[in-house]
């Protein structure tokens, strides 16, 4: 379990709610702590400890690996009277306490044993970049802070200095704005993420300059005190677990979502395992299909790990073979061709004399540079690649160009190159790390989420399948612990395969005609749909009994085999036969992504 330190305390307030003053505990220090610990994490906290301890403290203190920092008498709490309307709170009085008086110096003198610290706003700008600057020196592992618009208003040099120092950013709306002008020119440096609460709006991911929305949780609010804290431990409990960014905000943004439904952070201290990521009300996972389903797939041979080995392939041992695959694994998408709005055909094409599909035909022209230009796939090279060399990569042997959005394929390219140089890594700096830690896929995952090409997809598909690669290649490039394991591939294969075998339902009516029709949905619709996907086969590997490796295969490729995108399904020749639906006139989310 990871463990967190959070610089900043607890305050005892007088919350204004529905004409009612309440007495709650309260701080963004209290806040963060008590919602990093509902999301998994260990947490420890370096703030002024009042003995005694005040009754409305206890649930923290005890929740708490550690309370460290100096003992101070109870009056000495910073205290808060505090009104809202809707999201805006007001600041009826408010004493900081003894928290403005913190000293980095009291900070243990090793704190690489933490997994990451937070440092929340504290009295001044100064403050929290002394305690950046001391936590650099005393050797966290990774730094976060949020910040206060009156702190940016006052001190924006400072502000900044902070923000070069640290790895992850929490801010709302307001202060993103403050800081940045406007939350279209917010991003970061290459490596770190900025995390927007936008409140009714919902919340921006900023991984370096790639942008991701994401929608508002509708929800009754009682109390939203509280909310961007809320929203700030749960996102860095689920990182520090090994979620996404993107993911771990979605986590995050339910539980401040519940948290907000009642008065101060009474949510926080429920003992039930915080709510997940809702599914969409459009779709469903149908279990009773699942459990039948899961007792074929137990009477098939599990199937043997694909160890990447073919004539597309660099072969055994070539030393171009991790770059390659580095390269060649972020450009697996959007092999097929749209007309008047809907699906046409796949990508089908001859190239150096093997016609093949999609993947494949790609996998062929990634091998052309490998013997004569093996430098090609170098993050310098792939940064500097144009549409000139991306044609000549993909042309087929009538000369033309079949791949159908090779734009995107460029601009993929590109945004790989600029990460790795800008991280200073290459394919085999970030295995060699990878593999000197005790949770190598974890660690290689989370290294990926700052690649482009890798880092914009919250279901990690192409990084999962890169990590798959590299650990069955029989070069064993990557070392994957025992309680690790790879998460679901989700590509148009397997979402055609969970909605066919009546796995997932799709329950809106316009919605099931859009995919019956094969025509383009919605970033929202597709979601749905990946989402309500992803989860299934996370049951399948619960309730068969198989590995993720066995679900994997044969969701992949039982669907590509016999229930193909352009001919009609084999069924007799299908082992899951006997348990499918058949709703064979479904297709997959149609939708133009870099994603798979």
């Amino acid at each position: 379990m990871p463990h967190l330190l959070v610089i900043g305390g607890p305050s005892l307030d007088r919350l204004h709610v529905h004409h009612q003053v309440e007495p709650s505990a309260g701080g963004a220090g209290l806040y963060t702590a008590l919602a990093a610990h509902r999301s998994g994490c260990q947490v420890s906290m370096f703030s002024p400890k009042p003995d005694p301890m005040p009754d409305p403290l206890q649930p923290l203190s005890s929740r708490l690996e550690a309370w460290l920092g100096p003992t101070v008498r109870g009056e000495d709490i910073p205290h808060f009277e505090i009104a809202h309307s809707g999201d805006q709170a007001t600041y009826l009085s408010f004493f900081a306490g003894a928290e403005v008086r913190m000293d980095p110096a009291g900070l243990p003198h090793d704190l690489s044993a933490y997994d990451a610290v937070h440092i929340t706003p504290l009295g001044r700008a100064h403050q929290q970049l002394r305690f950046a600057e001391a936590c650099r020196a005393h050797g966290a592992v990774r730094i976060s802070c949020g910040s206060h618009l009156s702190l940016i208003e006052e001190d924006p040099a400072q502000v900044e200095r902070l923000f070069e120092l640290v790895d992850l950013i929490f801010l709302n709306e307001v202060e993103a704005r403050a800081y940045f002008g406007s939350l279209d020119q917010a991003m970061t440096e290459p490596g770190k993420v900025l995390w927007i609460t936008r409140g009714q709006t919902g919340a921006l991911v900023i991984q370096g300059d790639y942008k991701t929305e994401l929608p508002a949780i509708p929800t009754g609010v009682l109390d939203p005190t509280g909310a961007g804290d809320t929203f700030c431990g749960a996102t860095l409990s689920h990182v520090l677990q090994g979620a996404h960014p993107i993911m771990a905000a979605r986590r995050a943004m339910v539980l401040a979502s519940e948290a907000i439904q009642h008065v101060g952070p009474t949510a926080l201290l429920f003992e039930q395992d915080p709510p997940a990521i809702p599914l969409d009300e459009r779709v469903r996972i149908d279990d009773d299909q699942v459990a039948r389903l899961a007792e074929v797939m137990k009477t098939i041979p599990e199937a043997e790990p694909v160890t990447f080995v073919s004539d597309y392939y660099p072969p055994v041992g070539h030393p171009g073979a991790v770059d390659y695959f580095f390269v060649q694994t972020l450009q697996q998408f959007s092999f097929w061709h749209v007309a008047q709005g809907r699906y046409s055909h796949p990508l089908i094409a001859t190239i150096d004399g093997h016609q093949c599909k999609g993947s494949t035909y790609l996998s062929y022209a990634y091998l052309r540079p490998l013997d004569d230009d093996v430098g090609f796939y170098s993050p310098q090279r792939q940064a500097e690649t144009d549409i000139t060399e991306m044609l000549t990569l993909f042309r087929a042997d009538d000369g033309s160009n079949p791949m159908p959005a090779v734009d995107l394929h460029l601009g993929m390219a590109q945004a790989y190159g600029k990460d790795m140089r800008a991280l200073g890594l290459t394919p085999q700096a970030i295995l060699g790390r990878a593999n000197q830690t005790e949770k190598p896929l974890k660690t290689f995952l989370s290294i990926l989420d700052h690649v482009g090409g890798y880092k914009e997809d919250p279901f990690r598909k192409k990084s999962n399948l890169l990590a798959m690669i590299l650990k069955e290649r029989p070069e064993g490039f990557l070392r994957i612990s025992a309680d690790e394991a790879i998460q679901p591939v989700i590509d148009y294969h397997v979402m055609r395969f969970c909605l066919r075998t009546g796995l997932v339902e799709v329950l809106d009516a316009a919605m099931r005609e859009k995919i019956a029709l094969r025509a383009l949905v919605s970033v929202e619709e597709e979601w749905a749909i990946r989402y309500a996907c992803y989860r299934t086969i996370q049951k399948l590997v619960d309730v068969s009994g198989l590995s993720m490796g066995a679900v994997d295969h044969i969701a992949f490729n039982y669907n590509r085999q016999h229930c193909p995108e352009m001919t009609e399904p084999i069924c007799p020749a299908c082992a899951l036969d006997p348990a499918c639906a058949h709703r064979k006139h479904l297709f997959q989310p149609v939708i133009r992504t870099t994603f798979y």
